[in-house]
């Protein structure tokens, strides 16, 4: 049986995996439910009318945020929506914007977004080297995330710990 640090048996993370005779002993905030905070805060700084969301790009070992983003409109634009027709509100999405920051040469990178992504940013996530994907709350379609797991990037949702270490 495996033995999963956070106690979130969906997170397979590498470094979330445990000895099979260890026992989680979590004395503090996980690495995991850190970056998703950070996350929560980046989309406070949305332009969006209607889903404020943040993107924390990490690598592989958690060691290094590489990029974070937010959804909004492009630098030099008014901060606001181009029309207020949910799905055609002209933002970039939160994910496009942590991503094209993102250095292209680091593999396996972490993905922390506040809501799933949608299937045009989980192609995205599957050519930038992504191999896991943590989100609070699941985005109104799901087939971002199914399209994720078929391609081999784990999508892990992550609200275990949402409201601990307040």
């Amino acid at each position: 049986m495996t033995v999963y640090k956070d106690g979130v048996s969906a997170n397979t993370h590498p470094l979330n995996i445990m000895p099979d005779d260890a026992e989680p002993q979590l004395e503090r905030i996980p690495l995991y439910e850190v970056y998703m905070r950070m996350a929560e805060e980046l989309a406070k700084r949305s332009t969006c009318a209607r889903l404020q969301v943040g993107t924390v790009v990490t690598d592989a070992r958690l060691e290094n945020v590489v990029a974070i983003g937010y959804n909004g409109n492009a630098r030099g634009l008014p901060n606001r929506c181009d029309s207020t027709v949910p799905g055609n509100c002209g933002c970039i999405h939160s994910e496009v914007n942590a991503l094209v920051k993102a250095p292209g040469g680091i593999r396996d990178k972490v993905v922390f977004v506040t809501d799933s992504p949608c299937v045009a940013c989980a192609k995205l996530m599957i050519n930038s080297g992504v191999s896991h994907v943590f989100y609070r709350r699941p985005y109104r379609d799901p087939s971002g995330v199914e399209l994720l797991g078929g391609a081999g990037v784990t999508p892990v949702q992550y609200d275990r710990w949402a409201d601990e270490w307040r």
